[in-house]
């Protein structure tokens, strides 16, 4: 059996990353396994337990990273992320396409720890949509939504390292040009 494709999946909160992933998740052709990061935030209205994230406290957390249980780990808008490494070796190690919807700085971590990852950024057709798109979420207070346009604002200058940038304006061409990438890159 091939080993699965890592698949590093980033873009700016607020960008329709989500969308997206829950799209590419329905094709079967792309055999993707999503892994479950491991979280110090609290669940969102709607979110599972070991299915959208594991929800730890951040004795926990800081327990994984001592332990090297983690392939990145990073802190955005005062909560921290990270992915474990043990589902995602297991998950490639059975033909899985392994997508790892990270932010940039766990990003980098891993395309330094595996070379072979594919990278994929989804950026917003502009930051004045991003806006638009943050505050009909409802999801958070206005102080928190800006401190997310900002950290999108630095983080944009630097993804020059991602393989392939993608600008979710209309959400069924983004989501057809990053299975292309994927199977494009199944294919080599």
């Amino acid at each position: 059996m091939e080993k699965g494709l890592l698949i590093v999946f980033s873009g700016v909160s607020g960008v329709g990353k989500g969308t997206i992933l829950s799209k590419l998740m329905e094709m079967e052709d792309l055999n993707l396994a999503y892994s479950v990061s491991m979280t110090t935030r609290a669940p969102r209205e709607g979110e599972v337990e070991g299915v959208n994230y594991f929800f730890v406290t951040k004795k926990r957390f800081l327990e994984a990273i001592k332990n090297g249980e983690l392939l990145e780990h990073a802190r955005f808008v005062d909560n921290d992320y990270g992915t474990p490494k043990e589902y995602v070796d297991k998950m490639r190690e059975e033909g899985k396409n392994v997508i790892l919807e990270i932010e940039i700085k766990g990003a980098r971590q891993v395309m330094e720890k595996c070379p072979d990852a594919l990278s994929i950024y989804i950026v917003p057709p502009s930051l004045e949509e991003l806006e638009r798109r943050l505050l009909e979420r409802k999801s958070e207070d206005e102080q928190t939504i800006m401190k997310r346009i900002s950290k999108a604002r630095e983080e944009l200058k630097d993804i020059d390292f991602y393989e392939h940038i993608v600008c979710n304006d209309d959400l069924d061409i983004a989501v057809a040009e990053v299975r292309e990438i994927i199977l494009n890159e199944m294919n080599r």
